[in-house]
């Protein structure tokens, strides 16, 4: 079949390319090697042309248009910020527009984002933020006060200012309390921009001059992502499966897991099923084979993102790890939210820095449009009330609809920075919706 001898040769070019990268000190040896991916490459071009020959397939593996990438806005702006060495912008596509709107961004440059990330990093690693836990080492008695946390302070004020704020003033938006009238925006960002919380920019010592209080923010790894989905509205005959792991061999305890799928049970009305997998049934296999007979899925357990092997990160579950590699395989149809109550789940590969590859972008591969993830660590006594509050609004009178995920989010994380405190970041700022 043409699409086993296109996995094939993109393999053999894939190992090539690695072969000839390893043998620079061998001339002989490195023509033989650039002689056969010269082939290799022949081969796959002639493999494409046959595929694109095939009626429905056309465009196989091509870059979309412009007007094929406009159905990306229908929710609202979708913003690209385009973050390179020459210069910044923001590419920026309005509902019902067939222009993009070109935003430069001049205070902003490549090796600036590049420390905001190493900042962001440097303050989570010192505030111990690498696992979901039930308890934190106490590193801060006064967090406002503390100078890891004034350091995050001080690069969401540089984002907001120098990347959030001029997008949203050149759509007008202002600062508004009403959960009816707010606007959504999706990001979609690059480079080492990726990875740092455009969805929790602002100037916290000053009032109406954060993110949230304009917009619900939403992110996406590419326009093609959000492209892809029927405009399916709330279904009337869905399913949810919940996954916790309490204790999972060699990790440490989950307690607020099993409260967790208590309360998202609690709302969930007939003709809704759900059904749940805890503890020592929570086997690899067993939740797979379950993903792929409901339209929901709810994760919370420990989790991991390998930066060596992006497609090796994954969930703690009873016997093992759960990969994207292996989730991706399945190529899931008919599904909705996924909601990824972890640690890690939207943390890009470090060593790439131009591609969102993590757990969430992963889902989104394997089929499901909607995502919540976190950025970060999260803490244990936190992910009942955010899924308490995002399942309380997602699911009415025996519907489901993941189309309100974003600003279900946005309302549970209201809540929680309401309790913690707006500069409690580390709290409410990993808490992040991907897709539509």
């Amino acid at each position: 079949m043409l699409a086993d001898q296109l996995a094939q040769v993109s393999k053999n070019l894939h190992d090539a390319g690695s072969f000839i990268t390893e043998i620079t000190d061998y001339p002989h040896t490195t023509e033989q090697a650039a002689q056969k991916r010269r082939r290799l490459a022949e081969e796959y071009e002639k493999i494409m042309a046959e595929i694109r020959q095939t009626s429905g397939f056309e465009n196989f593996l091509r870059p979309k248009k412009f007007f094929e990438l406009l159905p990306a806005a229908r929710k609202g702006p979708v913003a690209v910020i385009n973050i390179e060495r020459s210069r910044c912008d923001a590419l920026v596509i309005k509902p019902g527009s067939t222009e993009i709107s070109l935003v430069p961004l001049p205070d902003i440059s490549y090796d600036q984002t590049v420390e905001l990330r190493r900042k962001t990093e440097q303050s989570l690693e010192e505030m111990c933020f690498r696992e979901r836990s039930s308890y934190r080492r106490p590193v801060m008695s006064d967090p406002e006060e503390n100078l890891q946390n004034q350091e995050l302070q001080l690069v969401l004020s540089t984002i907001w200012m120098c990347v959030a704020k001029p997008v949203l003033d050149s759509l007008e938006y202002r600062p508004t309390l009403s959960m009816d009238t707010i606007p959504h925006i999706t990001w979609c960002t690059t480079g080492p921009l990726s990875s740092l919380p455009i969805h929790a920019a602002g100037n916290y010592d000053k009032a109406g001059a954060k993110i949230f209080e304009c917009v619900v923010s939403s992110y996406t790894p590419t326009l093609s992502a959000i492209i892809s989905e029927s405009e399916s509205g709330p279904r009337a005959t869905s399913s949810i499966l919940g996954i916790a792991q309490e204790n999972t061999p060699g990790q440490n305890p989950l307690p607020g897991t099993i409260n967790e799928l208590a309360l998202i049970a609690g709302h969930v009305e007939a003709p809704i099923s759900y059904s749940q997998l805890t503890g020592s049934s929570a086997t690899t296999l067993a939740t797979l084979d379950a993903m792929e007979q409901y339209n929901w899925v709810h994760l919370a357990c420990h989790a991991n993102q390998n930066s060596i092997e992006p497609t090796e990160s994954g969930f703690f579950l009873h016997d093992g790890t759960l990969s994207l590699a292996r989730i991706v395989q399945r190529q899931f149809k008919g599904k909705g939210l996924a909601f990824l109550s972890a640690c890690q789940t939207a943390t890009g590969d470090r060593l790439l820095a131009d591609e969102s590859i993590h757990l969430a972008s992963g889902m989104l591969m394997a089929g499901y449009p909607s995502i919540i993830a976190t950025s970060w660590s999260i803490v244990d006594s936190d992910a009942p009330l955010i899924a308490d509050v995002v399942y309380k609004i997602l699911l009415k009178e025996g519907m489901m609809n993941h189309k309100d995920a974003a600003k279900a989010l946005h309302v549970a994380v209201q809540k929680l920075r309401d309790i913690v405190g707006e500069k409690a970041f580390w709290r409410w700022a990993p808490y992040i919706h991907i897709g539509t």
